[in-house]
């Protein structure tokens, strides 16, 4: 999957799943919860709080 095909997916812009990947950006909760549905993962698999 490319990151624009996850960002029309969750309906962001690309450069957001960009900045999401290096850690520059932490997404909101209905953005996290999108992308974690998509991957069929609970939230707390793809996402971490450190």
């Amino acid at each position: 999957m490319t990151q624009q095909m996850l960002a029309d997916v969750v309906q962001v812009s690309r450069q957001t799943i960009v900045a999401i990947e290096k850690d520059k950006y932490s997404p909101s909760l209905e953005v996290a919860f999108k992308i974690a549905a998509h991957f069929q993962l609970p939230v707390d698999a793809v996402f971490s709080y450190q």
